[in-house]
């Protein structure tokens, strides 16, 4: 029988007035482009191999430097991973081979610590006095302090020396920036407010061709090569949100959901932060897929089921009960309709692409996210209030990005073959600290919103709360 006792009717179900998407998948369906890989792939790879050879002729060690930063600004250094490689080998060999100005030096950290070269922040204790201060003569030099502001963000726990050099890099970018002209003025200004290392590559790579176009002294060929790379990936962008858009249309949670978020355009969006090289297709599009799967189940335990109707799910997910789902109300079914075809399809898919049966795995994540869901509804109804340790022991998990790292590892397989289960715990550290960051960042943006509909408190209000501050 379906749960009635606790049942609701529309009336007396919550709602959180979630905005609909702007986004309607017809639109998304005419989207065009000129760009193909099939019509411009000889010049794709002639504009490659000119890269190439002024990378290879590249022999000044500053040069060479914002080349490298270039190309990975640019978004086109993963054509070159291989030759990139061998240029940081040989500065990571060779510190002697860096000049001794701060800019160039600071970019020579950034860029190793960024492909995780064993570089220490020592490189740059030679721009401090006999005071164990900053040189008063770096207050003034803009790139300087630019690029040692970006380095500092490289910092690890207990890298003192890094904080010291944001603080001094940033007061002193704040005084200048009124003297500076319109150009440099926004690039300090933009750096401040969203350091390089906290951009989203795409973004990055969108903004940089305008700034990198701006200088005739760079390389044109660099250029055209980014232009050109930056259409052909949003060519392949568009054919993914077509088959997403379309996916998306099928299940029509639109109409049989309504009361859900439709956010499959801002998680796509999410999806290309994760992957964004053409070949990770398969990425971008299970992790869009499992993740507005998860945003509804999500809405179904925040908001809209009783909680015996929360609980009856619960139990059908982790027994993995078709039968037991028919006693369900009708919205729930249709939720795990959704769930099922795509758990299937994945699994389906994995077992062709790499012969392996991961859906005992997919099956037992999506129990895990459950439990984690109807831990937080138990709390909400019962009007508990969790301690910080109970809260984040539960919340790392219902961020729901324990799932999406776990279901990416079976579509990005080929390395690690049968060994994944093993791989799974080898990596549980990742996973957890991983999620843990996703959680609390998710808490900082919709924690106010959601205590204003009463829901638990959040990390912060959780800590607040038990240490009455």
């Amino acid at each position: 029988m379906e749960p009635t006792s606790q049942s609701l009717n529309e009336e007396q179900r919550r709602t959180a007035n979630y905005h609909p998407s702007i986004w309607d998948p017809t639109a998304i369906l005419s989207f065009t482009t000129p760009y193909t890989y099939e019509l411009y792939a000889t010049q794709l790879e002639d504009l490659k191999q000119k890269v190439m050879k002024l990378l290879a002729s590249t022999k000044d060690t500053t040069a060479l430097l914002k080349l490298t930063d270039s190309m990975k600004r640019l978004g086109v250094a993963y054509h070159f991973q291989e030759q990139i490689q061998q240029a940081f080998n040989q500065l990571n060999s060779d510190l002697n081979l860096v000049s001794n100005d701060l800019s160039t030096v600071a970019l020579h950290f950034r860029l190793l610590r960024e492909d995780c070269y064993p570089i220490t922040a020592d490189v740059l204790e030679k721009f401090k006095g006999e005071d164990g201060r900053f040189m008063g003569s770096l207050c003034e030099d803009v790139e300087g302090l630019l690029r040692l502001n970006e380095a500092s963000f490289m910092a690890i726990q207990g890298e003192k020396f890094l904080e010291e050099a944001k603080a001094f890099s940033s007061e002193n970018l704040k005084n200048v920036i009124a003297k500076l002209e319109k150009v440099e003025a926004k690039q300090v200004q933009r750096s401040l407010e969203v350091p390089l290392y906290w951009r989203m590559e795409r973004i990055e790579a969108r903004n940089f061709i305008d700034s990198y176009a701006m200088d005739d002294s760079n390389s044109s060929v660099l250029l055209e090569l980014a232009k050109l790379d930056y259409n052909l990936i949003q060519s392949v962008y568009q054919q993914e949100l077509k088959q997403l858009a379309e996916w998306w249309r099928e299940l029509d949670f639109k109409e049989k959901l309504s009361f859900s978020r439709d956010r499959l355009m801002e998680i796509y969006f999410w999806a290309t932060g994760l992957s964004f090289e053409p070949q990770y297709a398969k990425c971008r599009i299970c992790s869009t897929k499992y993740a507005c799967l998860a945003t509804v189940v999500d809405d179904i335990y925040d908001i809209y089921g009783s909680l015996e109707e929360l609980e009856c799910f619960t139990k059908a997910v982790i027994r993995w009960d078709v039968k037991a789902v028919q006693e369900l109300p009708g919205y729930m079914r249709v939720m795990f309709s959704g769930i099922l075809d795509f758990t299937n399809e994945l699994a389906q898919q994995t077992l062709k692409d790499h012969g392996l049966h991961v859906l005992p795995y997919i099956k037992e994540q999506w129990a895990i996210l459950c439990r984690a869901y109807i831990t937080e509804a138990r709390w909400f109804y019962g009007g508990q209030t969790p301690t910080f340790d109970e809260y984040i022991k539960n919340a790392w998990i219902s961020t729901g990005s324990l799932g999406g790292l776990v279901l990416l590892c079976f579509v990005e397989t080929d390395s690690i073959g049968n060994q994944f289960p093993n791989c799974l715990k080898d990596y549980s550290q990742l996973f957890y600290w991983s999620s843990l960051i996703t959680r609390l960042s998710d808490d900082l943006g919709s924690s106010k919103a959601e205590m204003e509909r009463g829901e638990i408190p959040k990390a912060v209000h959780s800590y607040m709360i038990e240490k009455r501050v």
